[in-house]
């Protein structure tokens, strides 16, 4: 019987997330956000001295359990499956890992190319078909942490990484066609600059000075994620554009 009839709509107590990139970041605001929840949260990441703070920190409200792995890797989802295949549940999957790379085609390397493909097309693509029967049987949700360059790609320097983006927007539509007859609610969000060291790292590269008060938080998206996933089941949200206040850097 899925969790719709033995939870209380309003809460995510008891409830198993899995977040994956919850090394730091946005995935680790999501997974601690959750936890305050009362949610067990299944924490990825590669990782693991940032892995172990997040379930640290996540430990202090609620069952927190990390997985170190590549997600590009197959072997390495194997504990992670062997642990929701024994705890028998699944109620929510939410893709935050990505990596990007930015240059003009003229320089842009292939091999760059490849690892973005790797990692924000194919990992979550392949989780989420694993998954998938745990969470059908729960009626559960997932959430797909997107850019908003997967919307327009509208800088010369970022193609590579907007056509993964673009591909996991296609990816998420077309899933929330299959799985909502079966009770899956499917959001994604597309994030402008967050203050992540991802975020920062890009801000050197392009000779801006990084200033993280002027961006989004990742407290912010979490706080959007968590107040979504709290809906009744009434009600579906499909997408949400989330940008800086400040627009001098979007």
């Amino acid at each position: 019987m899925g969790s719709e009839s033995t939870q209380e709509l309003g809460s995510l107590a008891g409830r198993i997330a899995v977040v994956t990139g919850a090394s730091g970041g946005i995935g680790r605001a999501i997974a601690v956000a959750l936890s305050r929840e009362g949610v067990h949260v299944c924490a990825l990441g590669r990782n693991s001295i940032g892995l172990a703070k997040t379930v640290a920190a996540a430990q202090e409200y609620s069952q927190a359990t990390e997985f170190q792995g590549d997600l590009t890797l197959e072997e390495d989802l194997q504990a992670l499956l062997v642990h929701l295949e024994s705890a028998g549940r699944l109620d929510i999957l939410i893709h935050c890992a990505g990596v990007i790379h930015q240059d003009v085609m003229e320089r842009a390397r292939i091999e760059n190319l490849d690892l973005q493909y790797s990692t924000n097309v194919r990992a979550p693509y392949l989780l989420t078909q694993r998954l998938l029967p745990l969470l059908i049987a729960e009626r559960g949700q997932i959430v797909f942490i997107n850019s908003t360059v997967g919307l327009a790609a509208k800088r010369p320097d970022i193609g590579q990484y907007a056509a993964t983006k673009h591909a996991l927007k296609a990816i998420a539509e077309s899933l929330r066609e299959e799985v909502n007859p079966k009770g899956i609610r499917v959001l994604s969000v597309y994030l402008g600059r967050t203050a992540t060291p991802m975020q920062e790292r890009l801000f050197r590269q392009e000779g801006h000075e990084y200033h993280p008060d002027a961006l989004l938080q990742p407290e912010d998206i979490a706080s959007v994620v968590v107040h979504t996933l709290l809906l009744p089941p009434t009600a579906e949200v499909t997408e949400i554009t989330i940008r800086p206040m400040r627009k001098t850097f979007t």
